[in-house]
């Protein structure tokens, strides 16, 4: 990588950083009295593994807010050092907490996994305050991610990742579903009427192409020629609006 991103050994992380662009922007939104969900939080595994000092820092929203509240489906949450609180959910139950308890919901590479976009879109919809923000980062459904991730059964998602991401750890590989990862789904599950939408597509490092340059170069080549609408990542950034004042 270090030879198609020489900018790397300044600093550890690349211009195409995905991570440090998703991250720098939620920084962005946070204030020191800020309630945060962190929404399939998991093991934390980002905030723990992650050997790039700089990147690492931008992960780790604790501290720097009021409180994070990390929810997920597995047991691993319990590890999570990232969170304030962690709580294990129920696939499909609701939320456990109050309607209007967040002001910021942060989603890492969680929305390819839903499998009930609806009742998921109406529980963050509820539990999220009037002019707070859901960012979510997550692989665009018609990019060559999802695709590629689709031409492969999930039984099999283990050993190809291992393949071609050494470094990630079998427990952090979870089923794929891709329902909620085009912009136009995203827009009829928060709809216009309560939420402003800004989010964009993004060219992150060709990070499942392995450590092949040839494939690493390929991607870098066709970026210039695929369409906006075949981007490989997305950058949700939703804002709920504020309730209008009766008179």
């Amino acid at each position: 990588m270090a030879k198609l991103f020489p900018e790397v050994a300044a600093g550890g992380f690349s211009r195409r950083d995905g991570t440090v662009e998703f991250f720098g922007r939620i920084h962005a939104l946070l204030s020191s009295d800020s309630q945060v969900l962190d929404y399939g939080a998991g093991r934390g595994q980002g905030v723990s593994d992650d050997p790039c000092a700089y990147r690492c820092g931008l992960r780790k929203l604790r501290g720097r807010c009021d409180r994070v509240v990390g929810v997920d489906i597995s047991a691993a949450i319990q590890e999570n050092v990232g969170v304030d609180e962690a709580v294990q959910i129920e696939p499909g139950a609701p939320l456990p907490f109050p309607d209007d308890t967040f002001d910021l919901i942060v989603s890492d590479h969680v929305f390819e996994h839903i499998d009930t976009p609806l009742q998921t879109a109406a529980e963050l919809d509820r539990v999220l305050k009037p002019g707070g923000w859901i960012c979510a980062r997550t692989p665009n459904r018609w990019g060559y991610i999802a695709l590629g991730a689709r031409l492969v059964a999930n039984r099999w998602h283990v050993g190809v990742l291992k393949r071609l991401q050494p470094y990630r750890q079998p427990q952090d590989v979870f089923p794929t579903r891709y329902r909620m990862n085009s912009i136009a789904t995203l827009k009829r599950l928060f709809p216009i009427g309560r939420f402003c939408h800004h989010s964009y597509g993004y060219w992150p490092e060709p990070a499942y192409c392995g450590e092949t340059k040839i494939l690493w170069q390929s991607i870098l080549f066709l970026e210039r020629l695929i369409p906006q609408r075949f981007v490989p990542v997305l950058m949700v950034f939703i804002r709920k609006k504020q309730a209008m004042a009766i008179p």
